[in-house]
């Protein structure tokens, strides 16, 4: 088995696409033409969003991501050449900052912002790079 794609149920597919673009230089890959699914192009595994209504038709009690809430228990993690740079591109488009980059004891610089729906996003440099 193999990590195809992670969704984040957003309210505004297009809205949150636009906001990676911006914030982490993320470009589209596919984006369906109702508006209500997307995917970035990040690798071999792919960073997609579908509108939040989805997720509520099979799984009622859904905690939605919203800024004014605490982020939920998961975080999507960017690797970057320069987090620092990274860091301070996402404050720029609007990202909240969360933790100014810090190299840890194994060497990795990592950072955290939450997106413009709340969500955790941790920028970071290779482990072992």
């Amino acid at each position: 088995m193999k990590l195809g794609y992670v969704i984040l149920y957003v309210p505004d597919v297009a809205a949150s696409v636009a906001f990676y673009g911006r914030a982490f230089g993320l470009a589209p890959r596919f984006v369906h033409d109702s508006g209500q699914y997307a995917e970035l192009e990040t690798g071999g595994t792919a960073l997609a969003f579908a509108e939040e209504g989805f997720v509520g038709e099979t799984c009622p009690g859904f905690r939605l991501n919203r800024r004014s809430e605490a982020p939920a228990g998961f975080e999507v993690g960017l690797v970057a050449e320069d987090v620092a740079t990274a860091f301070a591109r996402a404050v720029a488009a609007g990202a909240l900052p969360v933790a100014a980059p810090v190299t840890k004891p194994w060497g990795q610089t990592v950072a955290y912002v939450r997106d413009g729906d709340g969500v955790l996003v941790e920028l970071c440099s290779a482990v072992g790079g």
